[in-house]
């Protein structure tokens, strides 16, 4: 990794589930595409990757520090491990006793993050339940930044050169949904929504689509009083304060061609009815990323995929389109 200019802060990088692709697919990564890693920090022990290359068969320097402001040698990829305990890793085996040194590796990176040491996070895939298992009291990355950053309310997102979706709910069963939705959470999400694609994706006045949750939209109240109650509410009142917004629209044909030209944003109401088009149109490329943060924050699309750690059947397409919407964000808001 080149040495770091004195002005330029880093991005951080990490790797996730240590017994999942996440090192996988940093080391691939880097191995076809080292510039890429120009200005990245792994935020995580340097062990999980030397143990991973070799296992890859990859000869790639890896240097460690405990420090972000040290250079490393150029060509390297640079490690930060702020005194993070670890233990051996199993490639397929997640282990509770590595579960803490995981949640600290995206607690100091975030912390790094809010206190200006870097200037933005991409995160690999970590395993829900083994973190929860050793007291992670999140539903996932999101959540647990949003804690550590302070904020009331966030949202996930993600991106492609296709489409965009964010969503109002994010991991919970199909049939709370409907209970969770409320014209003040909508609202809320619209406005981060509006207010990001502002101030970081640079869309003078971002058009929103609001996705219904009902079979038709509801069909007037005939398949679902959500959209009558919840959801045109919300969408009046944002029009009110100046956001453009239109709908809610029915799922089945928000997502055509022809009605992904007239929006810059998809947002919906469940997890699967943002993630089911994004995939099916840009699985691989696909970027995460969290709205309403102080700080960027991009991750991959897929998840730990422990059945293929340590082996060919890699691709770290999503890792790289993170890296790389992390880069342009993050100079864009500087």
């Amino acid at each position: 990794m080149p040495a770091l200019g004195k002005h330029i802060k880093p991005i951080l990088l990490s790797l996730g589930e240590p017994a999942g692709i996440g090192p996988d697919c940093v080391l691939r990564a880097f191995n076809a595409h080292p510039e890429l890693f120009d200005d990245i920090r792994i935020a995580a022990p340097a062990s999980w990757l030397r143990a991973r290359a070799d296992d890859l068969c990859l000869s790639i320097p890896i240097e460690e520090t405990p420090s972000l402001e040290k250079r490393l040698p150029s060509g390297s990829l640079g490690c930060w491990n702020p005194g993070i305990e670890t233990s051996p890793v199993r490639p397929g085996k997640p282990s509770h006793e590595n579960a803490q040194a995981v949640i600290d590796c995206l607690r100091h990176a975030a912390d790094a993050c809010l206190h200006g040491h870097a200037r933005a996070l991409v995160t690999g895939p970590i395993e829900k339940s083994v973190l929860k298992n050793a007291g992670f009291a999140f539903p996932g990355h999101t959540e647990f930044f949003a804690h550590l950053a302070g904020v009331e309310r966030v949202v996930m997102m993600l991106a492609s050169d296709v489409i965009r979706v964010a969503l109002l709910t994010t991991h919970m069963a199909l049939k709370d949904v409907a209970s969770h939705l409320s014209v003040d959470s909508t609202l809320g999400c619209l406005r981060i929504v509006h207010t990001d694609m502002q101030q970081r994706f640079h869309i003078t006045q971002p058009r929103l689509a609001l996705c219904a949750l009902n079979p038709h939209a509801g069909e007037q109240g005939h398949f679902g009083q959500e959209e009558i109650d919840v959801l045109i509410p919300a969408a009046e009142q944002a029009k009110s304060e100046g956001i453009q917004i239109t709908g809610p629209l029915p799922a089945d044909t928000l997502f055509s061609a022809a009605m992904r030209k007239s929006f810059d944003v998809a947002v919906c109401c469940y997890h699967d009815q943002a993630l089911i088009p994004i995939k099916a149109l840009s699985f691989g490329n696909a970027v995460n990323v969290t709205l309403g943060l102080p700080f960027v924050r991009t991750s991959v699309d897929h998840g730990t995929a422990l059945e293929r750690a340590a082996t060919a059947d890699v691709s770290y397409s999503s890792l790289e389109a993170a890296i790389e919407m992390a880069q342009h964000l993050s100079h864009a808001t500087e």
